[in-house]
């Protein structure tokens, strides 16, 4: 097997057993299929270089401050919202659906529009360091299949979900038959899968149980049993969502039990928010191996809640982070781990027994953590031999970065520094399953 590149210098990542690893002076090789080929101390370049025939001078010596990490992950963004990012914050959640977010999303119709918006959502979130991407589209078919060939074509690692919803919505021209969502669904995977896309998948995408129909559930649930596919969508978010659900399905126990009961709670399921999730419910996702993605700017944009992150953790559920772009107002995963312990220092004020969220922890969730809430960790999430080579090449002493680093502070500082501090201008490279996808190149 032929080598692409080989780094030396420090590597940072999580693994199973430990929040953070830092390795100070390695190489790591990756070949002409993206993945990494081997992961060893820098002292062995000469034995390395005979046993893989790379020349010592084509290694790339990262700079003192430069370290590589796993690429970042964002286990809940709505690609449809990114044009009204920063913006429309000033009501909660159901309100805010009706009076922007609908509107806003029926003109998917349109790929001109859906075009334009779909490629400057890939590439901020790529320049943001997301390498992997779970993205909620339209109801729209034809413009939720361009957002996953721009996702491609751009390179970046996608789920990608055309929206399902038949019922309650306010907005009466965005909503489906459920004939149309069931048929545009099965349409929508088709025409997918059938481009074969390396890193681009179809996720099934119910918007959630207030705007689906029982029957509309089960087909959801019925589709993606039958062809293997992931699973997204919201639960339990908003205290006033949570009422009217229990409203809606009054043979259900739970809002858990919703999804629960219509299939659609698997080990490839991923539920953004949980935020008034009982353990009860959190045992069900354990047993279950579904995910919860975190979204913490959203939660407190929209005053919707706020996680409890060390409970979710200590029911052993699989746990990423999301930006929740546009009820979240950044693309950036460094912004959602930021909030992310935020929210749990918030929660550890009003509870002197809970234990805050770590730094560690929390760059966990953003990479390895998150790969695994996609049930995608046997493909990326972190450095290992085998495993496709999704990093970011960080540079603490950019010019005209946003961090000074200074005399004595060590790779641990320096790491934090970045997670706290940083931003896509320390983030000078960015690859995909081995391909540099950032800086861009003309497509």
């Amino acid at each position: 097997m032929t080598l692409k590149l080989v780094y030396r210098g420090m590597l940072v990542h999580s693994t199973r057993d430990t929040p953070l690893e830092i390795l100070k002076d390695y190489l790591l090789g990756v070949d002409s299929k993206g993945k990494i080929a081997f992961i060893e101390k820098g002292e062995n370049v000469e034995g390395l270089s005979k046993e893989w025939g790379f020349h010592t001078s084509d290694v790339i010596q990262l700079e003192q401050h430069e370290f590589l990490m796993p690429g970042l992950v964002d286990t809940h963004i709505h690609a449809s919202q990114y044009s009204y990012s920063g913006t429309a914050l000033d009501l909660p959640l159901l309100d805010w659906l009706n009076t922007y977010t609908f509107p806003v999303e029926s003109k998917y119709k349109d790929l001109d529009f859906a075009k334009d918006v779909y490629t400057k959502v890939v590439r901020r979130t790529l320049c943001n360091g997301t390498t992997t991407a779970c993205y909620f589209a339209t109801i729209h078919t034809d413009a939720s299949l361009l957002l996953g060939q721009i996702a491609d074509e751009f390179g970046q690692r996608a789920l990608v979900g055309k929206v399902c919803m038949d019922c309650n919505s306010m907005v009466p021209y965005y909503k489906e038959t459920p004939e149309e969502s069931m048929d545009e669904t099965v349409r929508f995977i088709h025409e997918l899968l059938k481009k074969e896309y390396a890193n681009v998948k179809p996720v099934v995408t119910p918007r959630f149980a207030v705007s689906c129909s029982s029957s509309l559930l089960y087909t959801l649930g019925e589709i993606a049993k039958n062809n293997n596919l992931h699973i997204q969508s919201h639960i339990s978010e908003n205290k006033e969502e949570v009422k009217l659900v229990q409203q809606l399905f009054r043979d259900c126990r739970s809002y858990t039990d919703v999804y629960l009961k219509h299939d659609l709670l698997t080990d490839k399921t991923v539920m953004a928010h949980g935020c008034y999730l009982t353990d009860e419910e959190l045992e069900i996702f354990h047993e279950k191996g579904a995910a919860i993605s975190h979204c913490p700017r959203s939660n407190i944009s929209l005053a919707s809640g706020m996680l409890n992150v060390r409970k979710v953790l200590n029911n052993n559920v699989k746990l990423g982070l999301g930006t929740d772009v546009a009820g979240g107002y950044s693309p950036s995963v460094l912004d959602a781990l930021r909030r992310a312990m935020d929210t749990s220092k918030f929660l550890s004020m009003q509870d002197a027994q809970l234990q805050t969220l770590t730094f560690e922890e929390a760059f966990r969730l953003a990479t390895l953590g998150g790969s695994e809430a996609l049930s995608l960790d046997d493909q990326t999430g972190n450095f290992e031999v085998g495993k496709d080579f999704d990093a970011l090449r960080v540079n603490m002493s950019v010019p005209g970065g946003p961090v000074d680093v200074f005399p004595g502070q060590g790779p641990k500082i320096i790491l934090e520094k970045f997670l706290n501090l940083g931003d896509d201008r320390n983030i000078v490279e960015v690859f995909v399953a081995g391909r540099k996808v950032v800086p861009f190149t003309e497509l």
